[in-house]
Protein backbone atom coordinates (compact mmCIF):
# COMPACT_ATOMS: atom_id res chain seq x y z
CA UNK A 1 0.00 0.00 0.00
CA UNK A 2 1.40 3.43 -0.71
CA UNK A 3 0.31 6.91 0.02
CA UNK A 4 -0.20 10.34 -1.55
CA UNK A 5 -0.36 13.43 0.41
CA UNK A 6 -2.67 16.27 -0.64
CA UNK A 7 -1.10 19.57 0.94
CA UNK A 8 -3.57 22.65 1.35
CA UNK A 9 -1.38 25.90 1.53
CA UNK A 10 -1.77 29.60 3.02
CA UNK A 11 -0.20 31.26 0.25
CA UNK A 12 1.73 34.34 1.36
CA UNK A 13 1.04 36.32 -1.71
CA UNK A 14 -1.35 39.25 -2.57
CA UNK A 15 -3.58 36.85 -4.34
CA UNK A 16 -3.69 34.88 -1.84
CA UNK A 17 -4.54 37.79 0.83
CA UNK A 18 -7.18 39.10 -1.35
CA UNK A 19 -9.00 35.43 -1.95
CA UNK A 20 -8.69 34.85 2.04
CA UNK A 21 -10.36 38.24 2.70
CA UNK A 22 -13.39 38.12 0.67
CA UNK A 23 -13.85 34.19 1.28
CA UNK A 24 -13.29 34.18 4.81
CA UNK A 25 -11.20 30.76 4.21
CA UNK A 26 -7.52 30.42 5.13
CA UNK A 27 -5.92 28.00 2.42
CA UNK A 28 -5.45 29.33 -0.99
CA UNK A 29 -3.77 26.91 -2.84
CA UNK A 30 -3.39 22.95 -2.96
CA UNK A 31 -0.88 20.36 -4.38
CA UNK A 32 -0.02 16.99 -4.25
CA UNK A 33 3.29 15.27 -2.90
CA UNK A 34 4.46 11.69 -3.87
CA UNK A 35 6.14 11.11 -0.20
CA UNK A 36 6.05 12.47 3.17
CA UNK A 37 9.40 14.40 2.90
CA UNK A 38 6.99 17.26 1.43
CA UNK A 39 9.43 18.92 -0.29
CA UNK A 40 8.06 17.84 -3.95
CA UNK A 41 4.88 20.15 -4.65
CA UNK A 42 3.07 18.97 -7.67
CA UNK A 43 0.56 21.52 -9.21
CA UNK A 44 -0.82 23.76 -11.68
CA UNK A 45 0.27 27.06 -10.70
CA UNK A 46 2.60 29.75 -11.51
CA UNK A 47 5.97 29.23 -12.98
CA UNK A 48 7.56 32.48 -11.52
CA UNK A 49 6.51 34.05 -8.40
CA UNK A 50 5.82 37.77 -9.64
CA UNK A 51 3.83 36.02 -13.38
CA UNK A 52 0.57 34.69 -12.53
CA UNK A 53 -0.08 34.28 -15.76
CA UNK A 54 2.26 31.72 -17.18
CA UNK A 55 1.06 29.30 -15.60
CA UNK A 56 0.56 25.11 -15.70
CA UNK A 57 1.69 22.29 -14.94
CA UNK A 58 4.68 22.62 -11.99
CA UNK A 59 7.25 21.37 -9.56
CA UNK A 60 6.91 23.60 -6.24
CA UNK A 61 9.55 23.93 -3.20
CA UNK A 62 8.94 24.87 0.01
CA UNK A 63 10.99 28.21 -0.60
CA UNK A 64 8.22 28.89 -3.05
CA UNK A 65 5.58 29.37 -0.66
CA UNK A 66 7.90 30.66 2.43
CA UNK A 67 9.72 32.98 -0.24
CA UNK A 68 11.78 36.39 0.51
CA UNK A 69 11.48 37.03 4.16
CA UNK A 70 9.06 34.54 4.96
CA UNK A 71 10.56 31.35 7.08
CA UNK A 72 7.87 28.60 6.64
CA UNK A 73 4.30 28.29 5.47
CA UNK A 74 0.83 27.21 7.29
CA UNK A 75 -0.03 24.09 5.86
CA UNK A 76 -3.04 21.23 5.97
CA UNK A 77 -2.00 17.65 5.06
CA UNK A 78 -3.91 14.89 4.48
CA UNK A 79 -2.61 11.06 3.66
CA UNK A 80 -4.37 8.64 1.35
CA UNK A 81 -3.75 4.92 0.89
CA UNK A 82 -3.89 4.16 -2.35
CA UNK A 83 -3.48 0.61 -4.03
CA UNK A 84 -0.18 0.01 -6.14
CA UNK A 85 -2.82 -0.40 -9.31
CA UNK A 86 -4.03 3.26 -8.56
CA UNK A 87 -1.04 4.87 -7.83
CA UNK A 88 0.54 3.86 -11.24
CA UNK A 89 -2.52 5.65 -12.53
CA UNK A 90 -1.81 8.52 -10.45
CA UNK A 91 1.88 8.53 -11.86
CA UNK A 92 0.53 7.96 -15.25
CA UNK A 93 -2.14 10.89 -14.92
CA UNK A 94 1.19 12.80 -13.38
CA UNK A 95 3.55 12.11 -16.35
CA UNK A 96 0.52 13.34 -18.92
CA UNK A 97 0.09 16.31 -17.58
CA UNK A 98 3.97 17.03 -17.57
CA UNK A 99 4.71 15.91 -20.58
CA UNK A 100 2.27 17.09 -22.70
CA UNK A 101 3.63 20.75 -24.17
CA UNK A 102 -0.37 21.29 -24.55
CA UNK A 103 -1.48 21.51 -21.06
CA UNK A 104 -2.11 25.07 -19.52
CA UNK A 105 -3.67 26.60 -16.72
CA UNK A 106 -7.60 26.59 -16.36
CA UNK A 107 -7.96 30.08 -15.04
CA UNK A 108 -11.61 30.71 -16.20
CA UNK A 109 -12.42 28.20 -13.77
CA UNK A 110 -10.37 28.83 -10.92
CA UNK A 111 -11.55 32.97 -11.09
CA UNK A 112 -15.17 32.13 -11.78
CA UNK A 113 -15.26 28.94 -8.78
CA UNK A 114 -17.34 31.12 -6.92
CA UNK A 115 -20.14 31.39 -8.99
CA UNK A 116 -19.81 28.78 -11.70
CA UNK A 117 -18.44 26.07 -9.24
CA UNK A 118 -15.89 25.03 -12.02
CA UNK A 119 -15.52 23.79 -15.56
CA UNK A 120 -13.25 21.81 -18.04
CA UNK A 121 -11.19 23.14 -20.68
CA UNK A 122 -9.23 21.01 -23.17
CA UNK A 123 -6.01 20.00 -21.51
CA UNK A 124 -6.17 22.84 -18.93
CA UNK A 125 -6.07 22.35 -14.90
CA UNK A 126 -5.69 25.01 -12.08
CA UNK A 127 -4.67 23.18 -8.55
CA UNK A 128 -7.96 22.31 -7.58
CA UNK A 129 -8.91 20.00 -10.62
CA UNK A 130 -5.22 18.76 -10.79
CA UNK A 131 -5.66 17.55 -7.65
CA UNK A 132 -8.76 15.98 -6.99
CA UNK A 133 -8.27 14.24 -9.93
CA UNK A 134 -5.33 12.36 -8.09
CA UNK A 135 -7.58 11.74 -5.54
CA UNK A 136 -10.39 10.68 -8.10
CA UNK A 137 -7.70 8.03 -9.03
CA UNK A 138 -6.84 6.65 -5.63
CA UNK A 139 -10.44 5.10 -5.67
CA UNK A 140 -10.01 5.43 -2.15
CA UNK A 141 -12.52 8.46 -1.21
CA UNK A 142 -16.07 8.65 -2.39
CA UNK A 143 -16.62 11.64 -4.74
CA UNK A 144 -20.12 12.73 -5.02
CA UNK A 145 -19.48 15.42 -8.20
CA UNK A 146 -17.46 15.84 -10.67
CA UNK A 147 -13.48 16.38 -9.81
CA UNK A 148 -13.36 19.75 -11.83
CA UNK A 149 -16.04 21.26 -9.27
CA UNK A 150 -13.97 20.97 -6.15
CA UNK A 151 -13.17 23.98 -4.38
CA UNK A 152 -9.86 24.18 -2.10
CA UNK A 153 -12.52 24.50 1.25
CA UNK A 154 -14.42 21.16 -0.71
CA UNK A 155 -11.32 19.09 -0.53
CA UNK A 156 -10.54 19.80 3.06
CA UNK A 157 -13.83 18.57 3.67
CA UNK A 158 -13.89 15.60 1.69
CA UNK A 159 -10.64 14.51 2.99
CA UNK A 160 -11.26 15.44 7.15
CA UNK A 161 -10.79 11.49 7.86
CA UNK A 162 -7.34 11.69 6.24
CA UNK A 163 -5.77 14.95 7.85
CA UNK A 164 -2.31 13.77 9.57
CA UNK A 165 -1.08 17.07 9.80
CA UNK A 166 -2.16 21.00 10.58
CA UNK A 167 0.57 23.84 10.88
CA UNK A 168 3.94 25.61 9.61
CA UNK A 169 6.20 24.03 7.74
CA UNK A 170 9.73 25.61 7.66
CA UNK A 171 11.45 26.59 4.58
CA UNK A 172 14.03 24.66 2.15
CA UNK A 173 16.25 26.44 -0.19
CA UNK A 174 15.76 24.78 -3.37
CA UNK A 175 18.07 24.98 -6.35
CA UNK A 176 15.48 26.47 -8.61
CA UNK A 177 14.66 29.39 -6.63
CA UNK A 178 16.44 32.55 -7.58
CA UNK A 179 14.94 31.57 -11.17
CA UNK A 180 11.46 31.54 -9.90
CA UNK A 181 12.00 34.83 -8.37
CA UNK A 182 13.30 36.88 -11.06
CA UNK A 183 10.94 39.79 -12.16
CA UNK A 184 9.47 39.70 -15.64
CA UNK A 185 9.27 42.93 -17.69
CA UNK A 186 6.04 44.57 -18.20
CA UNK A 187 6.00 43.21 -21.97
CA UNK A 188 6.08 39.55 -20.61
CA UNK A 189 3.71 40.26 -17.68
CA UNK A 190 0.46 41.66 -20.66
CA UNK A 191 1.59 38.67 -23.31
CA UNK A 192 1.62 36.00 -21.04
CA UNK A 193 -2.03 37.33 -19.77
CA UNK A 194 -3.08 37.54 -23.57
CA UNK A 195 -1.57 34.60 -24.33
CA UNK A 196 -3.59 32.55 -21.62
CA UNK A 197 -6.68 34.59 -22.24
CA UNK A 198 -6.67 33.27 -26.04
CA UNK A 199 -5.27 30.04 -25.35
CA UNK A 200 -8.63 29.20 -23.22
CA UNK A 201 -10.78 31.19 -25.77
CA UNK A 202 -10.01 29.31 -28.31
CA UNK A 203 -9.98 25.87 -26.79
CA UNK A 204 -13.29 26.64 -25.20
CA UNK A 205 -14.89 27.48 -28.82
CA UNK A 206 -13.64 24.65 -30.45
CA UNK A 207 -13.03 21.85 -27.60
CA UNK A 208 -15.77 22.86 -25.92
CA UNK A 209 -16.45 18.68 -24.51
CA UNK A 210 -13.00 17.52 -24.84
CA UNK A 211 -10.86 15.60 -22.03
CA UNK A 212 -7.44 14.90 -21.74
Amino acid sequence: MKHIYIVLIKAHTGLGSFVRFFGGYEYTHVALCLDKSLTDFISYSRKKHYLPFDAGFAHEYRDYYAFGKHRAFKAKVFAIPVKRDNYNNILNFISECENDKQQTFNLFSMATMPILHGFEIYKAHNCMSFTAKAIQLSSEVKMKKPYYKYSIKDIDELLSNYAVFEGKICRKTSPNYAQYMQKPSFAEYICAFWHIVLTLTKRMIFHHTGKI
